[in-house]
């Protein structure tokens, strides 16, 4: 049995004069996902948006939700989506249980206001001026705001922006119980760190189209990892002059003139500068093992030593141009 994408982007464009801010971005986001789209400023991921939450039209390109065009089946699709903007631009006089009772009357199926804004821990806040809050509240509400409709597909455009870490930590909690209710969410964010707590599945954009997208661990699978140490020190018992013996398994000479003289593991790439040494490889705990193995039997000591998995912030940097067009 097929299952319908909760959303599906084919070959969407988007330009803007002669400015072509998405070209040809294709993806789809499966019920009870959570998708993350990543990028630089200027990479598009703001654009794919709003075509996709129905906000503007594509210039070319195709976007689906559950099976329906976000322009056209509008009043169809509506009552199931929650849509937290860059910038809410709620009115400022009204006080936050004001503007909740404003939201509410939008809403087909509101969920109670109350619950809402101690869920985004705000109740305490409800006859406070919208106005008055501080920019972290402010995204609070604007996420009150797309959660009061209880929403099966929800999107979230930098939804932690201007969080304090307390905050920013209680909202990856809300909207982890979130997927597990079963809601499909779709995030842009300039926190890695929230998209490899949240996210199934991370695109991460360039330039108007997607570099490289995949789970996280499909995705730093596509960067080494790094093991990083310095030379060298005696162990308790060693020789006087105790000098590094061979690796188990490795190349010779790959610092020949360097007075370490470390040996290259096989697949391995050494960066040394005077002690400090930097290994780059795609065997983490193959090459750790080897390494430490290595001191241990040269009686030598590898000063902050290191091994460190790659990150979806390496993956991003390698990716991430620097951009110059306008962010859109």
């Amino acid at each position: 049995m097929t299952t319908t994408p909760a959303i599906e982007v084919t070959e969407l464009v988007c330009s803007y004069g002669d400015y072509k801010a998405v070209k040809g971005v294709s993806f789809q986001v499966n019920p009870g996902e959570v998708f993350g789209l990543l990028g630089t400023n200027g990479a598009g991921k703001t654009s794919t948006l709003e075509v996709i939450e129905g906000l503007s039209r594509p210039t070319s390109g195709t976007v689906r939700i559950s099976g329906l065009d976000p322009v056209a089946d509008r009043a169809v699709l509506r009552p199931e989506l929650g849509i937290m903007l860059q910038s809410g631009g709620l009115p400022s006089q009204l006080t936050v249980l004001e503007t909740m009772n404003m939201w509410h009357g939008t809403c087909s199926y509101p969920r109670d206001i109350k619950d809402v804004l101690a869920s985004v821990d705000l109740l305490h806040r409800e006859n406070v001026k919208v106005g008055a809050l501080s920019g972290g509240e402010q995204r609070r509400l604007d996420l009150a705001c797309a959660l009061l409709g209880d929403p099966s597909i929800l999107f979230l455009d930098e939804p932690t922006t201007g969080l304090d870490p307390e905050s920013r930590r209680h909202t990856w909690q809300l909207l982890q119980e979130l997927k597990q209710r079963g809601v499909t969410m779709m995030l842009t964010t300039h926190y890695l760190e929230e998209a490899e707590f949240l996210c199934d599945r991370i695109a991460i954009m360039d330039s108007g189209e997607i570099a490289v997208d995949g789970t996280l661990e499909e995705l730093a699978a596509r960067e080494k990892s790094i093991i990083s140490f310095v030379m060298p020190g005696a162990l308790p018992g060693a020789q006087p002059g105790a000098q590094p013996g061979a690796l188990p398994g490795a190349q010779p000479g790959a610092l020949s003139g360097s007075h370490l003289d470390l040996p290259m593991l096989s697949g391995a790439e050494i960066i040394s500068d005077n002690s400090h040494v930097r290994i780059s490889t795609s065997h983490l705990q193959e090459h750790t093992l080897e390494i430490l193995s290595w001191a241990a039997a040269s009686g030598i000591v590898l000063e902050n030593f290191a091994a460190k998995p790659a990150t979806l912030e390496s993956v991003f940097m390698e990716i991430a141009s620097p951009q110059t067009e306008p962010a859109l």
